[in-house]
């Protein structure tokens, strides 16, 4: 740790619904739930009005439909958050050279690097406070937690003891104290798996496991993971911001809207997963060795399999073919309700010549409409942008039975009409999207 708490921790606040509310007036002070619309859809972000009635990420989007039947149910649009998040990063690295972002919405600061600053406790607090400002005018009004500490560790536990919208800074020297009343799951990678088995040695807060001693929290958790989670409890933590983290693996999956046992049509998704896997690896200028595929059973179970291939590719017909072979491997006919392809061993050198696979034409690509996913349900995306030739830019409201409702607003406007139209009404389009920072 470090004598002055110059590492910090910013985590925009409720980020994907907040951005659904600056950019629609009418949802502004109203309960917004952003995720997967379709039958299987899972909560990405509730706003803090929608939390009020215990909707949270990872909740099964029927769930949060019950708890909080009135809500606006919209799906990502992922090109207006990393436009949000690209201005929020050059804010970041205005301050450091060393930003490590770990989402769109969170990242870490190194305040020590670059040019020298004050770093005592006062100091901190006004730049945090002076960037919040900034961040808030520079994004039309989002707003972020910050936290500050020692470490990245108590960085992240003073962002959310800052939450919603606020600063906070453990004093070093304060750290053991600030976290020992807080629940054992506060500590990074402690998830229920691991409270199960912690909670066999009675410990439920921090202050409990500060009571066991090294050898104990080993012999429950193994060593390596053992001696990590004891040295945290005690604010031990040296670990650097690091601003480039590599990456390690690019995968694409989908849930479907109900199960799928085609093993032709289970095929030919993992060939369209196959090529957008290998476009994000040829914008990363990266080449993978191991193909990946994931299954996910109607009862919730997965199974993983996986080739390692005797060179490097971004050619999709590669993994696509790695992909059919390794899904061809697993009896699908009990159906499948989630399929995902990826790569890993990323190299920046390709190996072709080394590949012992006869490479195959790949067979055609299913269209959406043949596998509905909870990503893109039939008709207009709940949320989706969309521009009227005559009425001008507005939202989708909701869809179906052959219509489409459009709320008219934009964030500049205030709250809008609302008009409904022939889903294939040929005046209706969708909105170009957002150019990125």
């Amino acid at each position: 740790m470090r004598s002055v708490a110059s590492i910090m921790h910013l985590d925009l606040d409720a980020f994907f619904a907040a951005v659904e509310q600056r950019d629609k007036p009418s949802l502004r002070g109203k309960p917004v739930i952003v995720g997967g619309i379709g039958l299987r859809g899972v909560v990405s972000t509730a706003s803090y009005e929608a939390r009020v009635f215990g909707v949270g990420s990872a909740m099964a989007m029927s769930e949060a439909r019950r708890r909080c039947p009135n809500a606006a149910f919209v799906g990502g649009r992922f090109g207006a958050y990393r436009q949000a998040s690209g201005i929020v990063m050059g804010l970041l690295r205005e301050l450091s050279p060393l930003v490590e972002p770990l989402s769109l919405d969170e990242a870490f600061v190194d305040l020590a690097a670059g040019e020298p600053r004050p770093l005592d406790s006062e100091s901190l607090v006004g730049l945090a406070q002076d960037l919040r400002a900034r961040l808030t005018a520079a994004t039309g009004g989002l707003t972020a937690s910050v936290g500050l500490g020692s470490s990245k560790f108590m960085a992240k536990v003073a962002s959310e003891l800052a939450k919603p919208d606020g600063v906070r800074l453990v004093e070093p020297g304060t750290e053991v104290a600030t976290i020992a009343g807080l629940p054992a799951r506060a500590i990074p990678g402690v998830g229920p798996a691991t409270m199960d088995r912690l909670a066999r040695l009675g410990v439920s807060t921090i202050a409990d496991l500060q009571r066991l001693s090294q050898a104990e929290v080993v012999r429950e958790l193994g060593k390596s993971s053992g001696e990590h989670l004891y040295r945290l409890a005690r604010a031990d933590d040296d670990r650097p911001v690091e601003p480039e983290r590599e990456t390690k693996s690019i995968s694409v999956e989908d849930t479907f809207e109900h199960d799928i046992n085609d093993a032709g049509v289970l095929a030919r998704i993992a060939e369209r997963h196959a090529v957008s896997v290998a476009e994000r690896l040829a914008r990363a200028e990266l080449f993978a060795r191991t193909v990946t595929v994931k299954v996910r059973w109607p009862d919730f179970s997965s199974i993983s399999r996986s080739r390692t291939l005797n060179g490097a590719t971004d050619r999709a017909e590669v993994v696509a073919q790695v992909a059919r072979a390794l899904l061809g491997g697993l009896d699908t006919s009990q159906g499948v309700r989630l399929l995902g392809v990826g790569v890993s061993g990323l190299v920046e050198v390709a190996q072709e010549p080394l590949f012992d696979l006869e490479v195959s034409a790949p067979g055609r690509v299913v269209e959406e409409s043949e596998a509905p996913l909870t990503r893109h349900p039939a008709g207009w995306l709940a949320g989706s942008d969309v521009v009227h030739a005559r009425l001008g830019a507005g939202w989708v409201w909701g869809s179906g039975l052959g219509r489409v409702t459009v709320r008219f607003e934009t964030a500049e406007t205030g709250p809008g009409p609302v008009r409904t139209f022939a889903i294939d009404d040929p005046e209706l389009s969708a909105a170009p999207s957002p150019v990125l920072p």
